[in-house]
Parts: structure tokens; sequence; C-alpha cells
């Protein structure tokens, strides 16, 4: 899915993924990508290599969504990957765009997946204002 937004509006979306990283200090980092794996937003650092986390995010999206099909678990809503030190989160935004969340191994996940959720609600609304 192709989105065309305004300067303004990119603003609004990175400035809603810091308002998720101020409130949820343990996400470290933040990405708002396109189902075709095209970032739409981020609020990643720097020596994030945005292109491939992006690709990446896509594709763990698309594998869950298999995987639910197959399995019978309905619309998919959230993969969440832990590693030894820290934590991947993504969640659906709408039919066309999925919120990356790189999270901080001792993070709260219960508090973390709600202000994740309220984000992702906020960033659908952004995304299908009409310009």
């Amino acid at each position: 899915m192709r989105f065309l937004l305004t300067q303004e509006r990119q603003h609004l979306l990175m400035e809603r993924m810091r308002v998720l990283q101020r409130s949820s200090p343990e996400i470290e980092a933040a990405a708002l990508i396109s189902t075709d794996g095209l970032i739409i937003a981020s609020a990643l650092q720097p020596e994030i290599n945005a292109d491939r986390v992006s690709a990446m995010s896509a594709s763990i999206l698309s594998l869950g969504e298999q995987i639910g099909s197959e399995a019978n678990l309905g619309k998919l809503e959230q993969v969440h990957i832990q590693g030894e030190k820290n934590h991947v989160v993504l969640m659906a935004v709408g039919e066309g765009a999925v919120l990356t969340a790189l999270v901080a191994g001792q993070a709260k996940m219960g508090v973390l997946l709600l202000d994740m959720r309220h984000c992702a609600e906020d960033l659908m609304k952004l995304l299908s204002i009409e310009e």
C-alpha cells in the first residue's frame, strides 16, 4: 500500500511515535512501515539501518499473517520477538502499515503493549485523514 504524505503529516506521525517513546522509555526506537516494507515515518537511532529494519518488519508481519491464517488465529494484531537482551514488537496499524518498536529487555510488556496499541490507533487515524 502506498501512502502519499505531506511533510506536515509525516511530522505528525513522527511526533506521535516520539510521544510513545516518552511515555514508554523502554522503547528505544520506533518506525511506521508500510506492508510493502517502505518507511513511512521513523524515530530510529542513526546507527540502525532503517531500510533493513523496514524490509525485515514487512517480511515478519507477512509470515505472522500466514501462520495466523494457517492456525486459524484470526486477524494478526502483533508479533513479539524476544531476544537475550531486547525485544522487537510489531503491531498492525490498519491494513497497510505496521508499527515496529525496539524495546529494552527489562520492559514491563503489559503497559508497553497498551501504549503501543493506543499509538497504533492514533497513527491509523493520522494515515486515514484526507488531504
